[in-house]
């Protein structure tokens, strides 16, 4: 016969300990515990017997060692259905342990914080992985927890006086102890490497991802494949933490398109209203407010903009909503919505809403092929503006300027080959993911809705030739900006002086494939 139940408890979280211990012993299980988690426990007033009771040795080595030891993990190792096991149990005068509570050092936390190297090495946890990793492996006959959010469920599955908790739940906390243990042990070898001399500063030899389900789309981007969106475990989450308030499941092209649009918007410090249409921008439009910045978004292709993502950098007020309330949208990507906004877009059943905070371009970005990843940091950063130079006879004047800027900036976030016509508030005419560039001059200038008189032009790349400058300065444009670097430059410079043209050139590309 088992004797009474025991649990082992050692943890560095110590949320929801003080109730969850006492709820056990009130059960007539004893804890068993270590260290600072021990004193929590007594400070409480709740019985609980020092580890160092039942192993017979005071903590070592600065309590690095506490809970390796035989009478520990041949307690939680021991197979019950095993006869042999439970007589050496025995023999050895070693209790069984049922319950095994463990959460480990915060060596992320303290790695990420800039610790020296010597304070990083001692959140590295090794009792603790031991135990959780022996409660894991015998799942059949011990329940493991290494999460508080867990506490309530296993206390409400003992207090039937069972031994164990319902083997799906235990096996489902092992699975999850495994997971945690697994990333624990990448973050400290990811940050061990970048400590070698071989390391390179953004790119390790090994690259440790660990994703996490967030949710299940309807499907991918078409109904025969199926998907699901996963976020980076440790990090804040998919958009940085998003919220879906209202409306339909999000889809998997809902999703691409919502990133798309609000890492555009955030790019700007005026208001801003980005509106995308199967990953590419179809206006862009700042203003004193939204709902301006949303009419100027608008007019560049109002066609597109049916069906399409929108993007704000501002909170949504009710004067955006009640501007948009002719327009079908499938989703608004914002970092707030006031109730009066809320209130408005509630009419619209089907519509999206999403709160989540604007974009920081940090870390790398991971893009998918057939067997690997290309990995990359993020075009996320402005550009230095004082660097660009004016290569032309005519200098740019203050105001196109400004809608050089706007232009270049939309650039980025369009497709290549990108082409991309504005003035300084809003966007003309976009030319999106066009195989040549010429295409993408022309394509821009047919999209167009207004005339282009006078309006800047941003291309992503170089002009390969003059043919590209030759159809925008046909359509009005007197402004452009783009990187150089081209074995034509010379050519392209002598089209835009012959047109009287202004051009900036800024040494840095902006493709995006």
């Amino acid at each position: 016969m088992l004797p009474a139940q025991r649990a082992l408890i050692s943890v560095y979280d110590k949320r929801g300990l003080e109730d969850f211990a006492r709820g056990l012993s009130e059960m007539g299980i004893e804890i068993v515990s270590t260290g600072g988690t021990r004193k929590a426990i007594e400070a409480a007033g709740i019985p609980v017997t020092p580890v160092s009771k039942i192993t017979g040795h005071s903590e070592l080595l600065g309590g690095r060692v506490k809970t390796l030891h035989p009478e520990i993990h041949a307690g939680i190792l021991a197979d019950r259905a095993r006869a042999n096991h439970l007589s050496e149990l025995q023999d050895n005068g070693i209790e069984p342990i049922d319950l095994v509570v463990v959460n480990l050092y915060p060596f992320q936390e303290t790695a990420a914080s800039g610790a020296p190297f010597e304070q990083v090495i001692e959140m590295i946890d090794i009792g603790g992985p031991t135990m959780i990793r022996a409660a894991a492996k015998n799942f059949r006959g011990v329940t493991v927890i290494v999460d508080p959010g867990d506490y309530t469920q296993v206390q409400a599955a003992l207090e039937d006086g069972e031994r164990l908790v319902p083997e799906p739940l235990r096996r489902g906390l092992a699975l999850k102890a495994f997971r945690h243990t697994q990333a624990y042990d990448a973050a400290i070898a990811t940050w061990f490497e970048q400590q070698t001399s071989e390391a390179e500063s953004l790119f390790p030899r090994h690259l440790h991802v660990d994703l996490a389900q967030e949710m299940r789309t309807r499907y991918g981007e078409n109904p025969h494949q199926e998907a699901a969106v996963y976020r980076v475990r440790g990090g804040d989450g998919v958009f940085g933490g998003m919220e879906a308030l209202q409306g339909k499941k999000l889809s998997w092209n809902n999703l691409l398109d919502a990133d798309a649009a609000r890492k555009l918007a955030s790019h700007f410090e005026e208001p801003a209203v980005v509106i995308v249409k199967h990953n590419n921008p179809c206006g862009v439009g700042l203003g004193s407010d939204l709902a301006s910045a949303y009419e100027r978004a608008l007019a560049c292709d109002p066609l597109s903009a049916f069906g399409s993502v929108i993007a704000l950098n501002r909170p949504a007020t009710e004067a955006l909503a009640t501007a948009m309330a002719s327009l079908f949208v499938e989703v608004i990507v914002a970092p707030d919505f006031d109730d009066a906004a809320l209130a408005l877009f509630a009419k619209k059943k089907r519509l999206r809403l999403i709160r989540c905070p604007l974009y920081a371009a940090t870390g790398i970005e991971l893009r998918a092929i057939d067997g690997g990843f290309l990995a990359q940091n993020p075009d996320g950063l402005p550009d230095d503006d004082t660097a660009w130079t004016c290569v032309t006879q005519r200098q740019p004047t203050d105001e196109e300027r400004q809608a050089l800027a706007l232009v270049w900036e939309v650039s980025r976030g369009v497709k290549s080959n990108a082409i991309v016509v504005g003035h300084a508030n809003r966007t003309l005419g976009i030319g999106a993911g066009q195989m040549s560039r010429v295409d993408a001059c022309e394509l821009a200038v047919r999209k167009a809705q207004d005339p282009l008189d006078g309006a800047a032009a941003a291309s992503d790349a170089f002009f390969p030739f003059r043919d590209g400058l030759d159809v925008l300065a046909k359509a009005g444009v007197k402004a452009v900006i783009q990187p150089g670097g081209s074995k034509r430059d010379a050519e392209v410079i002598a089209a835009a002086d012959e047109h009287d043209i202004t051009m900036l050139m800024t040494g840095t590309r902006h493709f995006r494939h």
